[in-house]
């Protein structure tokens, strides 16, 4: 009984197979009807597989005679078949013709891999905006400005809608459109960018040669600097070392409450010029270090001494944009003057001095004659504010305080001389 019914379903299996490829191979092998026209060719009297080989062929013969050009400007990007294929609904049609007559089956063209050929076309045209910016200069004008331009970039759904269109009609020429990519900033913008925020002088003696001589060497190394946003200036690596190697002079510098020759002398009015500009336009000040005497170009609690590698003067970029600095020497001045973007502030210093030290007692020396050699000073206690005004008022924040040691005279006395008789 088992062996009966596995050799039932092993016949009825076959007869079924066997069903299919007879009704396959009639569907492919029964002919049309006579006088059957299918988009203006005639297949009537050929089977319904010889009549879709003859239709294909038709539409790939008139395919190859086609061409589509894009154009974008002066350039042509020109397709043709295979890159341009086609969809056809001849499958659907054929096994529905029962009798003659003119038929339809829309064939449907498409470029293949559009999108790809898109991303080319606008890749080939795309040109980005480039932004108007400013050059610093260390001479002349602080700034050259230059205007940019603005960009170009494809429509990219008008073109893909236009290649569509194109293709369902007469494979009509296609223009990209192309829209202008603005610029972000305008010139004014980078104007605002690089407007001079503070200028700060200080005077000193230009015939003392060295002296005046190593502040313009120094004046010069730091002329022309930018700090981008959240950069940090540090004196000492823009100016290097104070050495005769390096083209300074021996001029008198503040060594342990004395004036005594060094390299660099008058250096320190570089810094401290530059530290009263930096300030005034509200930098960041991250190191500074005062002078054991009170100097003379600036108000106590406003200078900024510098010696060595370990004295420095830092400050902070805390903008979002660059600052510019320019260090310029006159016949016996120095102006450093800051650029960039005004915080929208306003800043002044206020020197207050809270206490006057006397002057220690005399040193006296033995000479030829009586007379001062060097006058000294009395020392000074003092702090410095800034001064911080803007819309919602005026701040004055206390930024340091000092003490300066005083200095004695130096007094010569003749030497006392013994009257000597001869016998």
């Amino acid at each position: 009984m088992r062996k009966y019914i596995v050799k039932l379903i092993c016949n009825l299996t076959a007869l079924v197979l066997t069903a299919s490829a007879v009704f396959f191979c009639c569907g492919f092998s029964v002919k049309l009807p006579k006088g059957v026209f299918v988009n203006g060719t005639e297949v009537g009297g050929l089977t319904r597989g010889a009549a879709k080989a003859v239709l294909r062929r038709e539409v790939e013969e008139h395919l190859k005679t086609k061409r589509l050009h894009i154009c974008a400007g002066e350039r042509v990007f020109t397709y043709a078949f295979p890159e341009i294929d086609y969809s056809d609904t001849f499958d659907e049609l054929l096994p529905k013709i029962t009798r003659g007559g003119e038929y339809s089956a829309p064939v449907t063209y498409r470029l293949n891999g559009k999108d790809e050929v898109i991303d080319g076309i606008c890749a080939a045209l795309y040109r980005a905006p480039v932004e108007p910016y400013a050059v610093f200069n260390a001479e002349g004008e602080p700034f050259t400005y230059f205007n940019g331009s603005d960009g170009v970039e494809c429509d990219r759904a008008r073109l893909s809608a236009a290649i569509d269109k194109s293709l369902e009609g007469g494979f009509e020429q296609v223009r990209v459109c192309t829209r202008v990519v603005k610029r972000q900033f305008s010139t004014e913008d980078v104007k605002n960018r690089t407007r001079e925020i503070y200028s700060f002088t200080t005077f000193f003696d230009a015939d003392n040669t060295d002296r005046s001589g190593n502040i313009r060497l120094a004046a010069g190394k730091i002329n022309g600097t930018a700090v981008e946003s959240g950069g940090i200036f540090s004196f000492n690596d823009t100016v290097g070392a104070r050495t005769e190697a390096n083209g300074f002079k021996p001029a008198k510098i503040i060594e342990d409450g004395k004036f005594v020759l060094g390299y660099g002398g008058g250096v320190c009015q570089v810094s401290t010029t530059l530290y009263n500009a930096a300030l005034l336009s509200g930098l960041e000040i991250e190191e500074y270090h005062p002078h054991s005497l009170q100097v003379a170009y600036v108000a106590p609690s406003r200078d900024a001494m510098v010696s060595g590698s370990y004295f420095d003067l830092k400050f902070k970029n805390n903008r979002l944009t660059p600052i510019y600095v320019r260090v310029k020497c006159g016949l016996g001045s120095i102006t450093c003057t800051v650029y960039g973007e005004n915080d929208g502030y306003k800043y002044s210093l206020k020197s207050v001095v809270t206490n006057t030290l006397p002057r220690p007692e005399a040193v006296i020396v033995e000479g030829d004659e009586d007379k001062i050699l060097t006058y000294g000073r009395e020392g000074t206690e003092s702090e410095g504010y800034l001064v911080k005004r803007g819309k919602e008022g005026e701040t004055c924040t206390l930024i340091r305080k000092d003490k300066y040691r005083a200095v004695a005279d130096v007094v010569q006395k003749a030497r006392e001389i013994s009257e000597i008789t001869d016998y």
